[in-house]
């Protein structure tokens, strides 16, 4: 089998039960080389509601299913859906014999062994209005719908009553008969009802591309799916980038035909062009929507999930590919006029709230992939007020210093700040870029290292000398490393500055109160949750830490106590 693979997809679903009911639907459609034949054409069981009798009844069936009746289902573990069956009815005591005993005990008058254990209202003999019986109906169709709740806490309650009264035999088999219920009515988003066709598109997305994925569900199930890549040349809204999508997908007639129904995160632009062109190529009406609640946007979030994970591997393809790391630098040494493909790139970027624990943080890619050994955290300390320009401007200045010193040490004590890059890209636009340019001419006069700026707004990039933005085409490899590098310097400087600014919030309220040093501050601030509610904590749940000297819980309780102190805390409102 291996030998004979030439590819390898898979579906991502919620839980196991799905992916086995998921997995027996596309076995009975393909009928894969390698798989085991079901010969005795068994499949999983649905509960039926046979609504379209005069008295209905719930039963258990397989095979072909009728379009009078009511259908839940399939299950995969067939002795729950049974176990819950029979609870159900004491439950929901509606009748679940065959219609030729029904008729046989209605002659007779008299009631089957079901009515006398309370697993059966008894419609054969009268025993129940036809209103009363149809309410029980409704009521079970509720449940199998999905609205559990009552019948759970129900079986809560007897169980823990049944628990109090030490009726611990009686207490098992309700905790039985309760995970039963919870296991029975677990919702099967792989299917719908038998009559659906429908297919649910899922997205995910950044500035320069999305990945889409596509459920085709024929029949009530999911026979299939599609999943494409698309690069933005330009930005689109989500309207817009459904109707690109639309296109690309039903362009070219799939083997299971158009659907009924198509669900898309968004409403396409021209909705009506779409649906009347869908429409036209299926031979009936075609709809297009928004699903906003319910299975469907249950079943959206798989789809949404499978999208994501697509998006995740290919950006992981694009960024391990030898090949493609070799076009991005060479494309990237052509738009940005470079002496040499940039093999080293580093890359800078600030973080900060309102001037407070001002970070820079350095990335660095070689060869188009990270080296985090060579990444670098920096505290700002030149700069006291909100100046971004100035921070970026300081980072850069340290980081030439720090080469200007290891270049004088012999070769092999050197480290990562050695190293010349052949590109130092800083995170903003022209601002950040003058900064980045300025530390260069003060402190790197005898060397030339290129330096540019991508801003957020429509990935612009900027070089010097230059008052209009680079013109690097949206799909390009060298704009996808650009802003892959960018948004890891991000992600690396937004870290650093949470760190410091937790590190500021647990020591700053508890330093200098005698016996309360690093460890135990960050000890109190676990045990109570936040610096806050240990300022808010009485003497007595202080001095309840046994770990904790009585004389640092008065301390404590002292500090914070004082109007001065409180600092918003329980006494000093």
């Amino acid at each position: 089998m291996l030998g004979e693979a030439q590819s390898l997809d898979w579906i991502q679903v919620t839980n196991e039960a799905e992916a086995l009911i998921l997995e027996h639907n596309l076995i009975q459609e393909h009928q894969p080389r390698y798989n085991v034949r079901l010969r005795d054409d068994k499949s999983y069981p649905y509960l039926a509601v046979t609504v379209g009798d005069e008295w209905p009844r719930a039963t258990l069936i397989r095979g072909k299913l009728k379009k009078a009746n009511r259908y839940f289902g399939p299950y995969v573990d067939v002795g729950a859906i049974r176990d819950t069956l029979d609870l159900l009815q004491r439950t929901f005591p509606l009748r679940t014999c065959s219609d030729a005993k029904y008729k046989r005990h209605e002659r007779l008058g008299k009631p089957c062994l079901d009515f006398h254990i309370k697993k059966c209202c008894g419609p054969c003999v009268d025993e129940v209005t036809k209103e009363e019986y149809q309410k029980l109906v409704l009521e079970l169709l509720q449940f199998l719908e999905g609205n559990t709740e009552t019948v759970l806490s129900v079986l809560k309650q007897e169980m823990e009553s049944a628990s109090l009264a030490q009726e611990f035999e009686r207490a098992a088999r309700l905790r039985d008969n309760l995970l039963s219920v919870q296991k029975a009515a677990e919702r099967q988003l792989m299917v719908g009802t038998r009559s659906e066709d429908f297919d649910v598109l899922g997205m995910e997305q950044d500035e320069l591309g999305a990945s889409v994925h596509a459920f085709l569900i024929r029949n009530g199930k999911v026979m299939g799916q599609r999943s494409l890549v698309v690069d933005k040349t330009e930005t689109m809204s989500d309207e817009a980038l459904v109707a690109k999508v639309l296109e690309k997908i039903y362009i070219e007639k799939s083997p299971m035909g158009y659907p009924k129904r198509i669900f898309a995160p968004a409403v396409p632009k021209n909705i009506e062009f779409f649906e009347n062109w869908l429409s036209d190529l299926r031979g009936s009406k075609v709809r297009i929507s928004v699903p906003l609640r319910g299975d469907k946007r249950a079943l959206m979030e798989t789809v949404t999930l499978n999208a994501r994970d697509s998006f995740k591997r290919n950006r992981m393809k694009r960024a391990t590919d030898h090949n493609t790391r070799s076009r991005a630098l060479s494309e990237l040494q052509q738009y940005l006029k470079l002496p040499n493909a940039p093999l080293r790139i580093e890359c800078f970027d600030m973080s900060h709230i309102q001037g407070t624990n001002y970070v820079g943080s350095m990335v660095v890619m070689e060869d188009g992939l990270p080296k985090k050994k060579d990444y670098r955290r920096f505290k700002i300390r030149r700069v006291n007020s909100n100046d971004d320009y100035a921070a970026m401007e300081e980072v850069i200045s340290r980081r030439l210093e720090n080469y200007l010193h290891e270049r004088e040490k012999p070769v092999n004590e050197r480290n990562a700040f050695s190293y010349v890059p052949q590109l130092i890209l800083v995170d903003g636009g022209k601002g950040q870029l003058g900064a980045a340019t300025k530390a260069l001419q003060k402190l790197a006069k005898d060397i030339s290292i290129p330096v540019a700026a991508i801003a957020k707004k429509n990935e612009e990039v900027f070089i010097p000398g230059r008052q209009t933005p680079i013109e690097i085409p949206r799909g390009s490899e060298a704009l996808y490393l650009l802003q892959r590098v960018r948004d890891e310097s991000h992600r690396f400087a937004i870290s650093y500055h949470r760190q410091l600014r937790t590190k500021a919030m647990t020591g700053s309220a508890l330093d200098g109160i005698p016996g309360v040093g690093k460890v135990r501050a960050a000890r109190l601030v676990k045990e109570f949750g936040s610096v806050q509610k240990v300022q808010q904590a009485a003497l007595e749940d202080l001095e309840g830490l046994s770990w904790l000297p009585t004389r640092t819980a008065k301390a404590i309780y002292e500090q914070f106590s004082s109007p001065v102190n409180a600092n918003g805390g329980r006494h000093g409102r």
